[in-house]
């Protein structure tokens, strides 16, 4: 992930077959088929019957720069183990975002890029700035950790960009929100790459489940109670079926009569564009030994048998 991350799928207990038992509670095993179980574990999706889900769990082993640490850290329905910086030397390893990813602000999404990249000028010089900041910060760290200064003060000017590592624990119910979340196009593009790989776990782990979701999820969408009064004026109940009111026709202009603002009215709009369906397949050939990542950190950690400079 990115230039130094990795995701990891340590472990896990259950799968599709486990949510649909804790459903019914208890049947003979081989007694049902997979079209039923997905058919059930399609509708719990769809109404929103979220406790089977939570039977299953799934154990990651995560490195992210520490800036995308502190927004995963906000889904609180998971347990997690941190590398602990006053115990462990911390590996000088930065995170450098590419010059693709390097964008202006937008200006419609205060907290997020444009899509635009700076220009190659400015991105030389950030690069410049960011590791000016990164070496000296560096040097004190290793000063201060050859000198036999405590580690857990040693670290406390190391950039955000700084990676970091845990183990995270989540049940299938709780995992589902956070990709929910993180692999939106809205979510910042960093923390997307690492909700998109384990997206690509989950799909092998529960494949049913991960259907339900993409459909459900992440290419459904929430009406409100104005949009569904919009859509009301679209489209006709007649017995079992729906009949189209072509003279009824909805613009941005009705829909404020309708309670909805101009945000509103766009967002509607585009949750009725047609949806790509995403595809997080893993391309298992991109997939690394542990042992590569072991070495890359070790090798990045700060020797303290030196003595410190004056």
């Amino acid at each position: 992930m990115l230039d130094h991350g990795f995701v990891a799928l340590v472990d896990y207990m259950g799968t599709d077959e486990c949510i649909e038992r804790a459903a019914r509670v208890s049947y003979g095993y081989g007694t049902r088929k997979a079209s039923q179980t997905r058919g059930l574990l399609r509708y719990l999706r769809r109404h929103l019957h979220t406790t089977p889900s939570e039977m299953v769990e799934l154990k990651f082993h995560c490195c992210m720069p520490m800036f995308i640490a502190r927004q995963w850290i906000r889904h609180r329905a998971a347990n997690v183990n941190e590398y602990s910086g006053r115990y462990s030397l911390m590996p000088m390893l930065f995170y450098t975002p590419s010059a693709e990813q390097l964008q202006t602000q937008s200006r419609m999404n205060n907290q997020g890029r444009s899509g635009q990249p700076v220009s190659d000028a400015t991105y030389a010089a950030a690069v410049e700035r960011w590791n000016a900041i990164r070496e000296r910060s560096r040097d004190a760290y290793e000063w201060m950790t050859s000198g036999d200064v405590a580690r857990e003060l040693a670290r406390i000017d190391l950039p955000l960009s700084t990676y970091t590592q845990w183990y995270w624990k989540i049940d299938l119910h709780n995992l589902l929100h956070f990709l929910k979340l993180r692999v939106d196009t809205h979510a910042q593009w960093e923390i997307q790459e690492y909700g998109r790989v384990m997206a690509g776990m989950l799909k092998r782990v529960a494949p049913l489940s991960y259907e339900a979701f993409i459909d459900y999820d992440v290419c459904g969408a929430r009406l409100s109670r104005m949009e569904l009064e919009a859509l009301r004026r679209l489209v006709a109940v007649e017995g079992d079926g729906l009949k189209t009111k072509p003279e009824a026709a909805v613009g941005a202009p009705e829909l404020e009569t309708l309670g909805l603002s101009k945000r509103e009215a766009r967002e509607l709009f585009e949750k009725l564009e047609r949806s790509v369906v995403p595809d997080f397949e893993l391309e298992l050939a991109k997939a690394r030994p542990a042992e590569e990542f072991a070495a890359r950190f070790a090798a990045a950690v700060p020797q303290v048998d030196k003595p410190p400079t004056q």
